[in-house]
């Protein structure tokens, strides 16, 4: 009974070492768009999967307003200041912050510093593309 505990812990062990070994780490200073050539906005995607997808976001000037129908967002500032609206509240956003945006909930981003804000947006169930509505305001 011992043995067959042990082996277990070890298999569950390794199991678990294993999807560290298959993520990947973000240096901050090697993660740029692949091309400075864009108008506005530069997506990259960094990771999905059935549960959540992970996008680099570059935003020179602006994004509308907009919402998700099925997806919850959290966005890091990794660099630069914004005005963002959240459901109607204006807030100064700046490097360092985390913003939770639930589903359903109407927001937009107006980039205040001279070079782009960059964010990390995670998405949760996976973002197709297919969920974002724009709304005027």
């Amino acid at each position: 009974m011992k043995t067959y505990f042990w082996k277990l812990i070890i298999l569950a062990s390794l199991l678990f070492c294993g999807t560290f070994v298959k993520g990947q780490v973000l240096a901050l200073d090697e993660l740029k768009p692949d091309s400075t050539n864009y108008a506005n906005v530069y997506v990259k995607k960094l990771y999905s999967d059935s549960l959540s997808s992970s996008f680099a976001i570059w935003i020179k000037d602006e994004v509308k307003p907009h919402k998700h129908v099925l997806h919850t967002e959290v966005v890091t500032i990794l660099d630069g200041k914004a005005s963002m609206v959240l459901n109607g509240q204006t807030s100064k956003i700046k490097k360092g912050d985390v913003i939770i945006i639930p589903k359903g909930s109407v927001h937009s981003v107006k980039t205040l510093s001279r070079k782009p804000l960059l964010v990390i947006s995670v998405q949760a169930p996976e973002f197709k593309g297919k969920d974002r509505i724009w709304v005027n305001e």
